[in-house]
């Protein structure tokens, strides 16, 4: 009934003589102050509240994405760091094992031509002892040669075949006392 009494108030001005659209009318007015303010009451107890509430806690939502955006943020440049410092870390230690097998690989070259050059040394110290055995082999064999010569010579000088064993007793004795030189390098 509240309801249709504004209703009937504005069919009846409706259809008084028709008076300008700017043209003030009291009880128009009135009815339209009291509509509004009705309206705005029953808005205000049943429609403002739950609409004041749903903004605010879609203010409180936003607010709660915002903060968890930030935070999402700072974690994110947090573990970025991180993984910078590990793969700095990582540059490091890949730098170290280079220098570290620079360094290994270079003492095994180092050892290398060390034991090279000892091979090399002990060869030229094997190869010396059998040119100085040759050696003495070969002044034994001149000797006994000699020792033959001296005594084939001796022979042919005396005319007469001496005894070969006595002979080259004596011959070697003499040659041993003779010092033997080494050849000089």
């Amino acid at each position: 009934m509240h309801m249709i009494l504004p209703l009937l108030l504005i069919q009846e001005a409706a259809t008084q003589a028709p008076r300008g659209l700017l043209s003030p009318s009291g009880g128009l007015m009135f009815w339209t102050l009291a509509v509004f303010l009705l309206l705005w009451f029953i808005l205000q107890r049943f429609a403002f509240g739950p609409i004041t509430a749903a903004v605010q806690a879609r203010e409180k939502a936003l607010e709660d994405a915002i903060l968890a955006a930030q935070h999402d943020r700072e974690e994110a440049k947090r573990i970025l760091e991180e993984h910078r410092k590990e793969i700095e870390a990582a540059r490091g230690d890949a730098q170290r094992l280079i220098a570290e097998g620079r360094a290994v690989g270079e003492k095994i070259r180092a050892e290398m031509i060390e034991e090279t050059r000892g091979q090399q040394q002990e060869m030229l110290e094997r190869a010396r002892r059998e040119i100085e055995a040759e050696k003495v082999r070969a002044v034994l064999e001149l000797r006994h040669e000699a020792v033959d010569l001296a005594i084939a010579g001796a022979s042919k000088v005396i005319e007469k075949n001496l005894d070969d064993d006595s002979n080259r007793r004596i011959v070697e004795s003499f040659l041993a006392s003779i010092p033997v030189t080494p050849a000089k390098r």
